[in-house]
Parts: C-alpha cells; sequence; structure tokens
C-alpha cells in the first residue's frame, strides 16, 4: 500500500522531543529550538521544509464543494457573480480546456521566534527557483518545481493526488481529489469560482488596504478523517478569501489546518500551519484576467504539554510571480498526467483505473 501525503510531512522530521533538555534552565531559546528542531537550523533541511510547506500544498476542499447550492447565502451568491463577472471567467467557462503556466520563486525561512527574514540576513535563508504547471478539464494537474536544486513534482489525473520529493520518494495524498492551491492564487479563476461557488458568508474585512468582502470555505468531518490515521489526526483546514469589493477580484488567501500528533506511549503534539497570500497583478490572458505575482507567509506553531518551553513557531515566507501563460495547448493530454510508475504498482488495476473519469 502507498505511503500517504502526510498532513505534516511538511514540518520537521524529528519528532523527538526530550524533556530532560527541556528542563535545562541554563538553556536559552535558540538553544532550545535546536534540540528540538535541528532541521530548522541546517540549510539542506531548510530548502525541505521550504519546499513541502511553500512548494505544492493542496487547497483544503475538492472542486466540487459537496454543499447544496440551497444553502449559499444570497451573498456570496452575489460576491461570486461580482467575481466571475469582473475577471471574464463565466464565457469562458467550458472553452478553456486546459492551462499552461510558468513562473519563478524566492523563498526565505526564519529561523528563530521573533526573527525577520530578509534575503542576505544571516539568521535567513533565501532560495530562488522555477516551476512549470500543466492543467486540465477536470481535476487534472501536474506541477514541477526546482528550488536551491532540489525538485519536487506534484500532480492529479483526476482520481488521486500525489506528491513526489527527493526525500520521501513519491506518495499520496491521503482523502478526496483537491486543486493546487497555486492554482487558487488567482491563476484560474474558473476554479476559484466553483470551489468558492457553495463558501459561507463571513462579512466584511480591509485587506491589503482594500475593503473585501470574506468567504469561508472549511473542510467537512469526513474529509479531516479520511485525512488521518492513527498517529496523525486533523482537527481543521479552514480556507477565508477576501474579494475586494471595488473590483471584485480575489486580493487574499488565508488558510490553517490543525493537526495532533500522537505516537504509542508518547504524549500529543499538535502542529497549527497558517498561510496567507496576497494576490496580485491582474492582467487580461484571452479575455480573462489572472493574477501574476503575490506573496506568501507561513507561520508554524507547535505545542502541546511535553513542550517545557511554550509554543515554538518559526515562520517562512515566498515570492513569486508568473512569466508565461498559455490556454489551450495544443498536443496536451492525459498521459501527461500519469502518476509516477512506483505509485502505479502499489494500487492493483482493477482497484484504480489511472485514466479513467473522475469518481463522484
Amino acid at each position: 500500500m502507498m505511503n500517504r501525503l502526510a498532513p505534516l510531512s511538511e514540518e520537521p522530521l524529528n519528532e523527538e522531543d526530550s524533556a530532560t533538555n527541556c528542563s535545562k534552565k541554563a538553556q536559552t531559546w535558540r538553544n532550545w529550538l535546536k534540540n528540538h528542531f535541528p532541521l530548522l537550523f541546517n540549510k539542506k533541511s531548510d530548502l525541505k521544509i521550504l519546499l513541502s510547506v511553500l512548494g505544492c500544498p493542496l487547497f483544503p476542499v475538492s472542486v466540487h464543494p459537496k454543499q447544496s447550492i440551497t444553502e449559499v447565502s444570497s451573498s456570496a451568491q452575489y460576491i461570486i457573480q461580482h467575481f466571475t463577472a469582473a475577471t471574464g471567467c463565466r464565457k469562458l467557462e467550458g472553452v478553456i480546456k486546459n492551462m499552461y503556466a510558468t513562473g519563478k520563486v524566492t523563498m526565505v525561512m526564519v529561523d528563530e521566534l521573533g526573527s525577520t527574514s530578509e534575503p542576505g540576513r544571516p539568521n535567513g535563508m533565501s532560495q530562488k527557483g522555477c516551476f512549470v504547471m500543466w492543467q486540465m478539464v477536470p481535476n487534472k494537474w501536474l506541477i514541477e518545481l526546482v528550488v536551491g536544486g532540489h525538485k519536487v513534482a506534484a500532480g492529479s489525473d483526476g482520481n488521486v493526488a500525489w506528491r513526489h520529493t527527493p526525500w520521501l520518494g513519491a506518495h499520496a495524498a491521503k482523502g478526496g481529489v483537491r486543486p493546487l492551491r497555486r492554482a487558487i492564487q488567482g491563476l484560474d479563476p474558473v476554479t476559484i469560482s466553483a470551489v468558492f461557488s457553495t463558501a459561507q458568508y463571513m462579512g466584511e474585512k480591509r485587506m491589503s488596504g482594500l475593503d473585501c468582502f470574506v468567504l469561508k470555505l472549511s473542510a467537512d468531518h469526513t474529509d479531516l478523517v479520511e485525512r488521518s490515521d492513527n498517529t496523525a489526526e486533523m482537527i481543521k483546514h479552514v480556507l477565508f478569501g477576501y474579494f475586494s469589493q471595488r473590483s471584485g477580484l480575489l486580493v487574499y488567501l488565508e488558510d490553517s489546518y490543525l493537526t495532533r500528533i500522537q505516537s504509542p506511549g508518547s504524549r500529543p503534539t499538535y502542529w497549527e500551519t497558517s498561510m496567507g497570500t496576497k494576490v496580485e497583478d491582474y492582467r487580461s490572458l484571452e479575455g480573462m484576467m489572472i493574477a501574476h505575482s503575490g506573496q506568501s507567509n507561513v507561520i508554524i506553531t507547535r505545542f502541546g504539554d511535553n513542550l517545557k518551553e511554550g509554543p515554538a513557531i518559526t515562520r517562512m515566507e515566498e515570492t513569486y510571480t508568473i512569466d508565461d501563460l498559455a490556454v489551450n495547448v495544443p498536443g496536451l493530454s492525459i498521459d501527461s498526467f500519469i502518476p509516477p510508475e512506483e505509485m502505479q504498482k502499489d494500487y492493483p488495476q482493477e482497484n484504480l483505473d489511472w485514466r479513467s473519469p473522475l469518481h463522484t
């Protein structure tokens, strides 16, 4: 059976907590972090964490939410209608069959609580890289991202989402197929309108200097259970979308997930990962407005009774730009989205046809 895309595989891999070390009063906060988060102070491991967290994160919910359209508020419907009109994606729905995009990224790691990470600072690490992404209707996508000499890839053939890293190999995401978060960051207005079509209206808030309407999406209990196992329990995964009242465009995404980790015989610890993304630079492509740049900030908080010094916090940042975009690329076929060969061997062909339509 193939390995799953663990909810916390992006966090430090050393899960050993030493109560003895924690109790040494002479330890400074930095020394404590070094003992409990050695990966945070290792440049190669820093890069692994950056790529795992910021490289290919998935959206909290599927493209086709299970919520009935009758449960959607009129305010939420108005916001989505405003967005589809502002981006021009309504008239292109069903016309666009696939999309291609390339871009550049710069990732920065903060290795100490309270530090300000900037490229070139001794306490921070910045890495530059690039990515290429393909999408095809329905629910097929593939991204390859190279940063600092490391390559990660992720994809979906419509049946299963997967990820491949040099340090973990290929592994599948547990639970239903979900979109790539990068596509929701203003790059794919058609999918944005689909996933937010059944969102909950939360009111108004000023964000990125703009008055915005706020829509909320949450992974339901069934999805959370499917993404959990006997050692890692996914407690919540919530996302907020901020839509400009003036332009109607999506200008900010904010999501967080909380996971409870407990190995047999040990006390539970909790990981909360929060990511906020500013979405900017909308430009027209084939009559559709698409965001071409943005900035993401991530805060990871680790807490629990066994952490004697209190919560451990680290922060990372990313800036990205889109260099090239194209739609309805000739020659792109479903064969481009077949998962890696080693994953196909893990599932009997009769249980999962890699080329079959999306299961409903």
